[in-house]
């Protein structure tokens, strides 16, 4: 009951999203080059649950991000767009994912 209240409040509008979006990439422009590059090498394919290395696998013609460590599985901008045009698309990423 609580995850759903918590997931409720955190809710945002498309709106509120495209804001929180263009502050983030205000943000990372600001940063020194160095500090980037710091980041991407700290962050890069790595697991934002479990910190595990991730591994790129081919799922229905879209490269996915999987964590072999924890089960997670990781979506770049655009790649959920491109997996729901396709039919059976969640019973597929159902059976691929569980094993």
């Amino acid at each position: 009951m609580a995850d759903q209240a918590r997931s409720e409040k955190s809710s945002l509008t498309p709106e509120q999203i495209r804001a929180k979006r263009a502050e983030v990439q205000r943000n990372h422009a600001e940063l020194a080059e160095g500090e980037r590059r710091r980041l991407r090498d700290l962050h890069y394919m790595h697991c934002p649950k479990c910190g595990s290395a991730l591994t790129e696998v081919q799922f229905r013609g879209v490269q996915v991000d999987k964590c072999f460590a924890c089960g997670g599985v990781y979506l770049d901008d655009g790649e959920l767009e491109q997996l729901t045009g396709k039919p059976g698309w969640f019973e597929s990423m159902l059976r691929f994912f569980k094993g």
